[in-house]
């Protein structure tokens, strides 16, 4: 397994005119930082996910969490885990009674889910030193 490092959301930036949004992580307890871009409407989710807002009905990020919880699942961690040809992948972390699972996801979806399930976000090192070197 490679190692991982933490991070935290930093910044966030929701541009109304363009397609592009912006999450920023930074490794936590220290300096290096890298953007990672996403589209509006998962940059909305986590928004609203850092906000506490409720919608009247759930949005998909609340269905998946609340089908994870139904199956006995908890999001252990999300790691992003490559960097390949300037897109990165992301790896939810699932556990159940000391078992545990790796599901592929965007990043974007998994920041969400973490922000939601208030678990913690990695990335593997080799990727930090990619897009952030030392």
């Amino acid at each position: 397994m490679d190692e991982i490092v933490e991070l935290e959301l930093a910044r966030l930036v929701i541009q109304e005119k363009g397609d592009s949004q912006y999450i920023h992580l930074r490794e936590r307890g220290g300096e290096r930082t890298f953007p990672i871009v996403i589209g509006f409407h998962e940059a909305a989710e986590i928004n609203r996910k850092l906000h506490g807002a409720d919608t009247p009905r759930p949005m998909t990020h609340d269905l998946l969490g609340r089908v994870l919880t139904t199956l006995g699942w908890k999001l252990g961690r999300v790691v992003i885990s490559e960097l390949k040809e300037h897109t990165f992948y992301a790896n939810l972390v699932l556990q159940q009674d000391g078992e545990t699972r790796e599901v592929d996801c965007r990043p974007s979806d998994a920041i969400a889910l973490a922000v939601q399930a208030h678990a913690p976000i990695f990335v593997a090192r080799r990727v930090l030193d990619a897009v952030a070197p030392a």
